[in-house]
């Protein structure tokens, strides 16, 4: 991602091309107040309109600006903003990717871009760019500002994790912005005591009904909204984000829009609402965060804490499977108790233990013939 120069820098760039802050804006597709919000340093472009920001003020505008294609809705299409061309050139490595610009010896206003950064100091440039804004933009999808922070530094660790895969990314700060996201709308944080209820409203009480209308919506259908009309990121790139079709993004966007709408009426207007949505991700409480090196040093402590427990789970397991296998039995034996008397057992019924009488009966039985003994047959004598 090209580097923007300081916000005073970018007004006399403008006035040296002969722009307008009307034209500028109509080049780009914001309103006049975005620019000029850009030009004091109250926010920052986001998405394809930093790259257009930065090319416009490096190479002047261009004679046509190229409008997305946009796929049809359900009910009516989406205005798109107008889009210019990606820069030509993409960051290849970890330092072009995430490099901060940083003043040149003697001159405070131009910038010198850090190509031979460690990883170190890459986290670190990256850290310190994107995490103010992502806490303000997690509140702003949230509406608590600890668990903002908390999703946050959690994104950070999970980004330094997975560092070369988060170097070589086209967007750093879309990486790490998409797990900050995915952390805070976890549904698991209503279990939390300390996460039940919202934060106060903001200082600024313009902005209480359009946080109120935001939290209101379904979380999928707030995430579309802050990164389409807040950050400015195109509708592809916010399905992609979102991890769903562009059509039911499409969609989500217009629902969202005209659930705003019918709570806050003077929104109806989508460029209006995009203003706002942008000056409510780009301001929020003031949370301290801790140091890039102290993000670095915890996320490692977790990584060795993990490791350390997977091993012992597994050493504990391979130990007890060792075990049961030399101590258990190859043969079964039959259980055998000690004899004792055994109470209230009932008489046999069965043939029992012969007299002598029967015994003598027996053997005369045996010695006659089958037909037994004769029978007395009666004389007349």
């Amino acid at each position: 991602m090209t580097d923007l120069p300081p916000p005073k820098e970018r007004r006399r760039l403008r006035e040296a091309k002969s722009l307008s802050v009307k034209q500028l804006a109509a080049t780009i597709g914001v309103t006049p107040a975005t620019v000029r919000s850009w030009e004091s340093g109250r926010t920052s472009p986001e998405g394809h309109r930093h790259a257009a920001y930065a090319k416009v003020l490096a190479h002047g505008p261009t004679p046509q600006p190229v409008r997305e294609p946009v796929p049809q809705p359900v009910r009516e299409p989406v205005p798109q903003p107008a889009l210019l061309p990606e820069p030509e050139s993409a960051p290849a490595s970890a330092s072009a990717s995430v490099a901060e610009s940083q003043p040149a010896p003697g001159s405070r206003d131009e910038p010198r871009p850090l190509h031979d950064a460690t990883p170190a100091e890459a986290f670190d440039l990256l850290y310190a760019r994107a995490a103010p804004r992502l806490v303000h933009q997690t509140y702003a999808l949230t509406g608590r500002r600890h668990l903002a922070a908390e999703s946050v530094e959690r994104a950070f660790h999970l980004a330094w994790q997975r560092w070369p895969e988060v170097a070589t990314d086209r967007d750093p700060a879309g990486w790490v912005r998409a797990a900050a996201y995915e952390y805070a709308l976890s549904p698991w944080h209503r279990l939390r005591r300390s996460h039940k209820r919202l934060d106060r409203q903001p200082a600024d009480p313009d902005q209480g009904p359009l946080r109120d209308a935001v939290l209101g919506l379904p979380p999928a259908y707030r995430r579309t909204l802050l990164l389409y009309d807040g950050l400015g990121l195109d509708l592809p790139d916010t399905a992609a984000e979102t991890e769903a079709s562009t059509p039911a993004t499409a969609n989500r966007l217009l629902y969202a829009r005209a659930a705003v709408a019918e709570q806050v009426p003077e929104l109806a207007d989508p460029e209006l609402l995009q203003e706002r949505l942008a000056a409510l991700t780009s301001t929020g409480p003031e949370v301290k965060l801790p140091e890039a090196r102290v993000v670095r040093t915890g996320s490692e402590h977790r990584i060795r804490f993990w490791t350390r427990l997977t091993a012992g789970f597994v050493v504990l397991l391979t130990a007890s499977t060792g075990y049961t296998l030399a101590t258990a039995p190859t043969y079964y034996a039959r259980p055998t108790g000690a004899p004792h008397r055994v109470e209230g057992v009932p008489p046999r019924g069965g043939p029992q233990r012969l007299t002598a009488e029967d015994v003598k009966l027996r053997q005369k039985l045996r010695t006659e013939p089958a037909n037994g003994p004769g029978r007395l047959v009666p004389s007349t004598d």
